[in-house]
């Protein structure tokens, strides 16, 4: 290997530019993830070889400005500004260059050896925009590369740049040209800023964000420069005493320093970028007109939803038959394996009708329809759907107080309510990421709907429909999602004026171009990213709680079993609700997997001592209404399933994303509430009518 050092690079674009198509087109599977210390916002690193020498390649949050105040603007513009790499690439989308180039423009103050890796160049020209890259480079006074990610086409000429320009830095890359008060205030501070961090950061850059007075940004400054309270206090003091002696007013400097820097960008898109109308652009608007119009596009959505759920809800019936019966032959093997070395009976009941019965539950109910919907709806987002649901839902949570990017988080929790909470990271105000939270369950996610589909076949369409019930089924899981979402809505509004009052904050949301996926690596990284993290912390939990089911269904005390207690005490709460003690009991066995609530349910009605598989409806029909179950009973718990608290997978993420007891336990309360409060409305209207 070559003797020279390890370049470190950084890619950084805005979202939706191919930046992580280019991060692994040249790290290959040599990456890992993990998240920024001390933040919960994920990264990657990776690293190839090129011309013998290790490249180390950070694959930085996806992010629109580096001047904001979002987890991943800020892990952004620390990890430039104080991780001194060699090359920091900013990869671009092509087609729409000028919004692109802020990003760029603010790195480059930051650091001067940059790289514009001007991405999707494919796209631009179907659109038939040109960018002539020798007068953008001339421009920018800094190296671009052209590049088409998805065919792999440019890659090797930017790893040859990223060396080059590790080996060469530049020096002279151009400055945003500011407003005269600006350009003032840099002159004033820059002294104060070349004495507190002339050797940490650009003088310029420095003196800017004194001038702008970006607190967040100046106390991680004052922290990686070693400054102590009292020299912080001094520094603050300086800039001051500066500024009213030159008679500097600077109040709006955020707003002047963000308008320059986008007049920039405008300028030399100017010089550097022609477009004309294309063929593809017309489609992309006549797409927009249905997608987003305002009387298309939430019938449009619900038509979309409503065919995924179909498609999960057929396609996932024969895997999940087949899956089941593998592991019911498994079973029998371990059973038999440990009884030939000597295991005791109740020991090895234990271990395989408890914990491995209930995980090998988990994983059959759980894995065909999170293997089918997770890549659906990874298409939709690749094809650049989910940001116009966003669009579509943004008026409402608007409405209700919350941020529109809520309706990002809420499409994740249909997968798993667990990926809705980290998927409230997204959201840039603390109060309306709180309220994205706590609302997050109130969705149904995939551990939710075999229970209400079972339920949807057998009490409202009928058993033996074939395929029109099928639909039927999917239909009326959708509307069950409305209510869901209606109720999302609701107490959004009622949080954002009581525990959370504030108002709601705007957001900027990317329309994407139209673009055809890459089905295969939409199929390896749903599976990989989504499917198998989200079944790997529902097993982890489930393989425990087979214990204590196991322990509930065989432990007796005066003559009866614990299940048996249990579910006789909760019996009148159950029956006030519409439903029964042996329910309710299920509910709260069911707390670290949804899945296994039908099955503890069957069990306790069997009065069996372990979880009992009734995979024929029709034999689950009989063995329901045997046991006093009516429409009323079954739409009860169709919505008590919806609305109860979160499963621990869930509760656990909660806890870890606000760090606090109390918000994870209102996220408990409210959902249960609400489901308390239907259910039992619900059966008083029954017993009335």
């Amino acid at each position: 290997m070559n003797e020279k050092r390890v370049i470190r690079a950084a890619l950084v674009g805005n979202p939706n530019v191919g930046k992580s198509t280019v991060f692994n087109a040249l790290t290959g599977l040599k990456q890992h993830t993990g998240n920024w210390a001390g933040k919960t916002v994920s990264n990657a690193k990776g690293e190839y070889i090129r011309n013998g020498r290790k490249v180390v390649l950070y694959d930085l949050p996806g992010t629109y400005s580096l001047m904001a105040s979002s987890p991943e603007e800020k892990a952004a513009r620390g990890f430039i500004a104080f991780e001194k790499t060699d090359v920091t690439v900013v990869v671009c989308d092509a087609s729409c260059l000028e919004r692109n180039l802020i990003l760029a423009l603010q790195t480059m103050e930051i650091t001067q050896n940059v790289i514009l890796c001007v991405n999707l160049i494919d796209e631009a020209e179907k659109k038939n925009i040109t960018i002539d890259c020798e007068k953008l480079s001339e421009e920018l006074k800094i190296p671009i590369i052209k590049t088409s990610a998805t065919r792999k086409k440019g890659l090797d000429e930017l790893a040859d740049a990223i060396e080059k320009a590790a080996d060469s830095p530049c020096r002279d890359c151009c400055d945003i040209t500011y407003t005269q008060d600006i350009e003032e205030a840099i002159k004033v501070l820059s002294p104060i800023a070349e004495k507190y961090f002339g050797d940490l950061l650009p003088v310029r850059f420095a003196a800017l964000r004194l001038a702008e007075n970006n607190a967040d940004f100046i106390k991680e400054m004052c922290e990686h420069a070693g400054l102590d309270k009292i020299k912080s206090s001094q520094l603050a003091d300086e800039v001051w005493d500066a500024l009213s002696a030159h008679e500097l007013n600077i109040e709006n400097a955020e707003d002047k320093i963000s308008s320059c820097t986008v007049l920039n960008a405008e300028s030399v898109c100017c010089q550097a970028v022609s477009e004309k109308s294309s063929r593809k652009q017309r489609r992309d608007s006549r797409i927009d007109r249905i997608l987003t119009g305002r009387f298309t596009a939430v019938p449009i959505m619900i038509l979309m939803l409503t065919a995924v759920l179909w498609i999960t809800v057929t396609g996932a019936n024969y895997p999940s038959a087949v899956l089941s019966d593998w592991f019911g032959s498994l079973e029998n093997i371990l059973s038999s394996a440990m009884s030939r070395i000597g295991v005791p009976d109740v020991i090895n009941s234990m271990l395989t009708e408890g914990v491995f019965r209930v995980a090998a539950w988990v994983v059959a109910v759980m894995l065909p329809p999170m293997a089918i919907f997770f890549p659906l709806f990874t298409l939709l987002e690749d094809f650049g759907v989910l940001p116009r649901i966003a669009f579509n839902l943004d008026k409402y949570f608007k409405k209700a107080g919350a941020c529109g990017k809520q309706a990002l988080s809420m499409c994740m929790s249909l997968g798993c309510n667990a990926c809705g909470v980290t998927g409230a990271r997204i959201i840039d105000s603390s109060r309306e990421r709180l309220i994205a939270i706590i609302t997050s369950s109130m969705v149904p996610c995939n551990g939710k709907f075999p229970t209400m589909i079972s339920l949807i076949t057998i009490f409202i369409i009928g058993t033996g429909a074939g395929i029109l019930g099928n639909i039927r089924s999917a239909v009326c899981l959708m509307l069950v999602l409305i209510v869901g979402v209606a109720a999302t809505l609701l107490c959004s509004k009622l949080l954002s004026v009581t525990l959370l009052r504030g108002e709601p904050s705007s957001f900027t949301i990317e329309l994407p171009s139209y673009r055809r996926p890459q089905i295969g690596k939409v199929l390896l990284r749903s599976f990989l990213d989504r499917t198998l993290f989200v079944l790997g912390r529902a097993v982890m939990v489930a393989a425990p709680a087979g214990l204590i089911i196991w322990i509930t269904a065989n432990v007796s005390v005066g003559g009866d079993t614990l299940l048996d207690i249990c579910t006789g005490f909760l019996d009148p709460l159950g029956r006030a609700l519409g439903m029964d003690g042996v329910i309710l009991f299920a509910f709260i066995l069911g707390f670290p997997a949804n899945e296994t609530v039908v099955p503890i349910i069957i069990m306790s009605y069997a009065a069996a001592s372990s979880l009992t598989d009734v995979s024929d409806i029709a034999r689950l029909a009989e063995l329901l209404t045997a046991n006093g179950w009516t429409l009323t009973t079954a739409v009860c718990v169709i919505l008590f399933s919806l609305f109860h608290f979160p499963c621990s997978t869930t509760c656990l993420t909660i806890y870890k994303e606000t760090k606090s007891i109390k918000w994870t336990a209102a996220a408990v309360i409210l959902p249960t509430a609400v489901g308390v409060l239907l259910c039992f409305t619900v059966n008083a209207l029954s017993l009335v009518l």
